[in-house]
Formats: structure tokens, sequence, C-alpha cells
């Protein structure tokens, strides 16, 4: 481990990463260090325990650097809360032993493993031999997920039924996506002919292990779990939501709150929707008239290039009239996502020296007919000035915070939060004036209220009110969160399936995109408060994506000072 005698809280910070980095080369990868880009974790029991051991070492090491002169700065007291915060979240997660049963259709070790190749670096020979290595890794990767997941089965820790069917299928896609061949034999085939005989080797032998995984994930896992409830209730879901949102949430509020979001989302919508179809009888046959009528790209390739030149304008746009950002923070690509995951768009951040841009990924789900209603807004939230004018100036400004602020401490409920104040943000500066996309923006909007209703709600059972539109005085269940959400959102139905599936598989991560931008609209309210006339939105823009990451509870505490 790294040497931390006498060290401020921020050195604590980054000897943390060092050691977390040795044991977790996936997010190495994710971070640009290559000395990663050859090896998998370790997914077995020891190896989550190995990182439970850490996590207690740093918050000890903690203890006595906030003893020290100089830990009582601003720039300290920072980095300690969140490193206390994050690692005291993911020791209860631990301990709790929510990794042994860590099953679902993404954020889950068995995705992290297919995942991590897309973002490793491919451009040299030298990289597609250390690529070679790690796909010979896969198979020991797999085998030690499933170890930790049998460990749960034998300690009557399961998963839920439905992400579980999920991943089955998900697992059967990547074993053979046509031809015989798997996805990490389609991965394998872009190398060097060089390395071709190496690169198929290991790559048939990962295929074979993902086959492994679904067949004792199909034959075994799923018959242990057939009876298994669905959701979580209070006791799991308020730890799992202490994780996502860095705070201990008042969940009953937090669920009127979603509420109240609702029927003012609601009342906009219909407002919204006679713009694009008079006489609508709801604003959900105003966006399927949309699907079929609106303005829409045609082709995979031309959304994507669509997309880019989005980003590209709100970049041009933004920059010096409200935000100031570095030439390197400029720069955010377009992708498609890999096929075989989730159905929800998502963003990766750079590495730390920019040598990989922050990328924007699209899951096409085998359509190739994109409308833009579905589309302006989440790129706001997944691009500029959205995560990737966040994750990028973390890493811009890396060297003035930690290591840590900067990368691995991020809470979820900060970055979805921002993401979502940014598409709200756009609305405010008259971004969204056009009525196609502006109900597609409030669409998007009801679709987080949403979330915070039936994520809270079937995990907790609770009652729909008596002035609910749908089933009031009821009970929740998944089944009927499912048809509350296709009620009240333009997704196609297999986006709707895919998301229930996520609230099922990471409860309390959902909510946090309301309430996280909940917290940065009442902080930037109190600071311009405080600051009256003289509020300056772009220098309090530029303070707030400059200080990394924090919990709710913190992160509004800070944006209230800026």
């Amino acid at each position: 481990m790294s040497d931390t005698k006498s060290l401020l809280p921020r050195q604590v910070a980054d000897a943390y990463v060092d050691d977390l980095l040795a044991l977790d080369p996936v997010t190495g990868t994710y971070l640009g260090v290559r000395e990663s880009s050859s090896r998998l974790p370790d997914y077995s029991p020891a190896g989550q325990e190995a990182l439970a051991a850490l996590a207690r070492t740093t918050l000890a090491r903690l203890d006595e650097a906030e003893r020290l002169p100089g830990a009582d700065s601003d720039a300290e007291r920072r980095c300690g809360r969140l490193l206390r915060e994050r690692l005291t979240a993911e020791l209860a997660m631990h301990d709790a032993h929510e990794h042994l049963r860590a099953v679902g259709n993404m954020h889950t070790p068995g995705h992290a493993v297919r995942d991590i190749f897309s973002v490793t670096p491919q451009e040299t020979e030298e990289d597609w031999a250390a690529l070679a290595e790690r796909l010979r890794a896969v198979p020991a990767a797999y085998e030690g997920y499933r170890a930790s997941l049998a460990l749960g089965l034998e300690r009557g820790l399961y998963a839920a039924p439905r992400p579980t069917a999920t991943f089955v299928e998900q697992l059967t896609e990547w074993a053979d996506t046509g031809e015989g061949r798997g996805w990490f034999e389609d991965f394998a085939s872009a190398g060097p002919e060089s390395l071709r005989a190496e690169l198929d080797e290991a790559a048939r032998a990962a295929t074979a292990s993902v086959a492994s995984l679904r067949d004792w994930m199909r034959d075994v896992y799923a018959p242990a779990v057939a009876d298994a409830p669905n959701t979580v209730g209070r006791e799991r879901y308020a730890r799992g939501a202490r994780y996502f949102n860095g705070t201990d949430l008042d969940l009953d509020e937090a669920y009127a709150y979603g509420w109240a979001e609702f029927h003012r989302l609601l009342g906009e919508m219909e407002k919204e929707a006679q713009k694009v179809l008079p006489g609508a009888e709801t604003p959900w046959v105003a966006l399927a008239h949309l699907d079929q009528h609106g303005r829409h790209i045609e082709g995979v390739d031309e959304v994507r290039e669509w997309l880019q030149g989005l980003m590209d304008r709100a970049i041009a746009d933004l920059d010096g009239t409200h935000f100031e950002l570095a030439e390197r923070v400029r720069r955010v690509e377009s992708r498609i996502a890999p096929p075989g995951g989730a159905a929800a768009p998502y963003y990766t951040g750079p590495s730390e020296d920019f040598s990989r841009p922050g990328r924007t990924w699209l899951p096409t789900m085998g359509e190739t007919r994109f409308p833009v209603y579905d589309l302006v807004s989440t790129w706001y939230h997944e691009g500029v000035p959205g995560h990737h004018l966040q994750i990028a100036q973390w890493a811009h400004v890396a060297e003035n915070l930690s290591r840590y602020q900067a990368t691995v401490g991020m809470v979820s409920a900060n970055a979805e939060g921002w993401a979502l104040y940014a598409e709200r943000l756009m609305d405010e500066l008259g971004y969204l004036t056009d009525a196609e996309e502006r109900l597609g923006y409030l669409d998007a909007q009801m679709m987080r209220a949403v979330r915070v209703i039936i994520d809270i709600g079937m995990h907790l059972e609770l009652e729909i009110p008596a002035d609910s539109p749908f089933h009031p005085g009821e009970r929740w269940t998944p089944e009927l969160a499912e048809e509350f959400f296709r009620a009240h959102s333009s997704r196609p139905a297999d986006f709707v399936v895919s998301e229930l599936t996520r609230y099922l598989t990471m409860p309390g991560q959902a909510i946090g995109y309301k309430l996280g931008e909940r917290a940065w609209l009442l902080g930037r309210e109190r600071a311009r408060e405080r600051h009256g006339d003289s509020f300056d939105p772009k220098a309090w823009h530029m303070a707030a994506l400059s200080q990394g990451s924090l919990g709710l509870d913190d992160l509004l505490d800070e944006l209230s000072r800026l």
C-alpha cells in the first residue's frame, strides 16, 4: 500500500486512488492508465474483501490526516468530506453483502468485463498485445464473479428474478452475435494480422466463458432466485439511496416531491402538446404523432454525425457566454453504443490526460430512424452542457482538487443532477423554443419525475395518492410501475422494460436525477440571494463545475457558498 505518513486529506485520497487502481484495472483504464490495459479485476469474494479492507484502512488514515495542521482549509475539508462519505457508503453496501447479488442489466461486474474493451486503447500493435492479455483474463474475471454470486446463493442473498432473466438474455447475445461468433470475437477481429492467432484464441476463450456464465445463470442461478422478490424494501433501499445520492434521504418527502413534479410537468406538457397537435387528448398522443410525422434522422451514421454537430454547436454558443472552457474540454465525441446493453444513452469521461476524449453513446436498439424530439435535450444531458462539461472540467482542474475528487469519488446524484439541470438551463437560455424539441424536453423531465415516484413507490410498496390519475389508493408493484411508466412516457416498450429492470437492479439510483437537479437549482438560488445584483451565472457555473464531486448534502452547502 502507498506510504501515507503525515499526509493531509487530499494526499490520503490520492494514495487511496493509487491503491485502488492496483486492485481495479477497469477503473484504471477509464482514467487512461496504460498499465491497466492488460488486466481485469478480481470479482471473487476475496477480491471484493480486498477493496473493503482498503476502504477501512483509508478511513483510519483520514482520521489521522484531519487532525493535522492545515486540514481545515476549504480544499482539504471538502476533499475529506467526500472521501469519508463515499467510503462509508461503499462499506455499508459491502457489509450488507450487496456485491454477492450484483445481477442486472447494467453496471454489474458482468457488464464491466465486456464494456471496458470499448474504451481500452486500440491504436497500436502494443495496445492490441495488451488487449490480447486482457482477453485472456476474461475467463478468470467471470469465474470470480460467478463465485461471488454462488456465495450469495449459499447465504440466501438473492438478486431479483426480472433482472436475472434480462442478464441471461444479454449474455446469450454476447455469446453469439451472429454467424457463430461472440462479442469478444467481433471485437478482436479489428486487431492487427500480426497478432491474429493470439487474439482469436483469446477471444474464443472469452466467448466460451460468457457462454459458461450464461449457462450457470440460466440453469442454476435463475431457478434459485425465481421466488425472490423483485423489490428490496425500505432498509435496503435506504442504503442504496445513500450510496447513489450521498445523503440520508427522507424517502417519503422525496416521493411526495416526485408527485409534485409530475403534476407541474403534466400541466406544461398539456400546453405544449397543443402546439404540436391541436386537439391532442394527451401529451403522449402528440408525441406519438411526432414519432411518425415529426422531424427525424435517417441512418445510424447520420444520427451519430447529427449528434456530434449538436454538441459542437452547443460548445461554440456557450463558451465565452455562459461558460469558460479550456480547449481540451471543448472536445467530445459522439459514438454508437455496442449492441447487447441497456437502452439508455450514456457518457464516458475523458482519460486523465485527455488523450481519450469524453464520449456520448447512443444505443440504437436495432433502429435506423431517430425522431429529433427524443434526442436534443438528451444530448444536452449526456454531452454539452451536461455530463461532458462537468466530468471533463473535473479532469481539467484535477491538480487543484485531488485525483480522487476528479475521478473515482463521483456521486451519481451530483453528476445526474447537473446533467438534468443542464437540460433545464438550455430551456432557460432559449434553446428549446421549437415545439417538438420542447415537448421532448418536458417528456424527458417527466420521465425523471416518474422515476422518483415508481422507484421509491414500488421498492417501499407505498400507496398511490388519492389525487393521482392512475390507480389512486392502490399500492405500487413492479407491474403497476411499468403500466404507469408506459402511460406517461413517449419511450418505446423495450426502453420502458429496460428502464424498469434498471430500477430493480440499482434501487435508489434513478431518483438522483430529479433530487440532484433540485440541489443544483436550490444551490444556485441561495448563491443568487447571497450575491444579489452582483451574481454572475457564468462565474458561478465555472466555480461549481470546478469543485469536484460531492454528495447532495455537501453539494447544496458548497453551491450556496460560491
